[in-house]
């Protein structure tokens, strides 16, 4: 596909008009119209770490290997100094095998899952925040000029979000640079799809920002700060329990991205305030765009 001016920056782009992740459903609109519109496919993709069965995602279907990579990470199952020898999908089964060089035992950890609030049923599992206690998030410096930046960039990019909606996205950006961008019905799923990319090609997180279509939950929160990564934003809002964790961390959490509006509810001392507000075109408050979903 051509490069276009959006998508000029980016390292993996999404791909709204790719045949497996939506298809075309006929209806009847408002007027008693017929009408046929583009709905989000969603297919289950089983992961596996070496011998053990881990969990069933529900997800679009696209780069499945990263997104067991990344699970399997952000849940602390693949740990440091542990060697990942293969990743191994099967389309037909909806399987993803990854294998290690190290040995496989979390059946007490699977006990103790917990449902999050994210879409298609968001899982975690119960012991997921013991790894925040070790968590040393680096001190970078944000440029709010590039927070305005990369908000117009990432609404202006041909996505999945705007063509079909139901679904949420996630960046991973580089200063005012947006590089890579994964979509996913969940927003835990988009954001371990970047985790699994950044392991696969060994990705420094200290000078990073994500960048997220939907909610600043709990999981978004935690997944974030075990990346390494210490900046999280967002158009959307918060929870309580994700700022809570994101100000015990040190993360810095910015919602309400709008125009020229934002909110930082914590680690504030990374923004480096150097673009005047009255300059940036803002937008209605209640402006939704195609297809938004919160």
């Amino acid at each position: 596909m051509a490069k276009t001016d959006e998508l000029s920056d980016y390292l993996i782009a999404p791909d709204p008009g790719a045949a497996r992740l939506t298809r075309a459903v006929e209806g009847v609109d408002h007027d008693g119209q017929i009408t046929r519109i583009s709905v989000v496919e969603e297919r289950p993709l089983t992961i596996f770490l070496n011998g053990q069965e881990i969990v069933t995602a529900m997800t679009i279907g696209d780069y499945p290997e990263y997104l067991a990579l990344g699970f399997l990470r952000n849940q602390g199952m693949l740990r440091d100094g542990e060697t990942v020898e293969r990743v191994d999908y099967d389309d037909d089964l909806e399987t993803v095998v990854v294998r290690t060089d190290g040995q496989t035992t979390y059946e007490e950890k699977l006990k103790k899952k917990t449902r999050t609030s994210g879409c298609a049923v968001g899982t975690v599992f119960g012991d997921m925040m013991e790894g925040l206690e070790d968590v040393s998030l680096p001190d970078l410096q944000v440029r709010t000029s590039d927070l305005y930046t990369l908000a117009a960039k990432i609404n202006r990019t041909p996505s999945l979000y705007l063509e079909a909606g139901a679904i949420h996205g996630t960046v991973l950006c580089l200063g005012s640079r947006p590089l890579v961008y994964m979509e996913d019905v969940g927003r835990h799923n988009a954001v371990d799809k970047i985790a699994g990319w950044m392991l696969s090609e060994g990705v420094n997180a200290a000078d990073k920002l994500l960048y997220t279509t939907g909610r600043l939950t709990s999981e978004m929160v935690i997944k974030t700060a075990l990346m390494g990564i210490p900046v999280l934003a967002s158009r959307s809002g918060f929870t309580a329990w994700g700022v809570e964790i994101a100000q015990e961390v040190g993360l810095t959490l910015i919602g309400r991205m709008r125009g020229k509006r934002f909110v930082c509810l914590s680690g504030e001392h990374r923004l480096d305030r150097d673009a005047d507000p009255d300059q940036i075109t803002d937008e209605p408050r209640k402006s939704r765009r195609k297809g938004a979903q919160a």
